[in-house]
């Protein structure tokens, strides 16, 4: 089970969201920093940046709490695949 599949929630805001957001939005709703998460996925800082300006806006949260409220979090698996908090 990958990051995706934990994703299959039931919220119709969810579904807006692109393959890479949703990956982007599992693992930050872990706590994972803009920064690990780029290392983790093979990103540029930038870019995760850029994702989580368009999650937050698509899913209309404004904060990574928020964020953890809305989207269920990435599996064990993947989080330790992103050892680096």
């Amino acid at each position: 089970m990958g990051v995706l599949d934990v994703l299959s929630h039931d919220g119709a805001a969810i579904d807006t969201l692109t393959p890479a957001e949703r990956e982007v939005a599992a693992l930050a709703a872990t706590g994972l920093s803009n920064l690990a998460i780029a290392t983790c996925t093979g990103k540029a800082v930038r870019t995760v940046a850029n994702q989580m300006a368009s999650i937050f806006g698509k899913l209309r949260v404004g904060s990574r709490r928020d964020l953890a409220a809305v989207v269920p979090p990435a599996n064990y698996i993947d989080i330790m695949r992103c050892d680096t908090k």
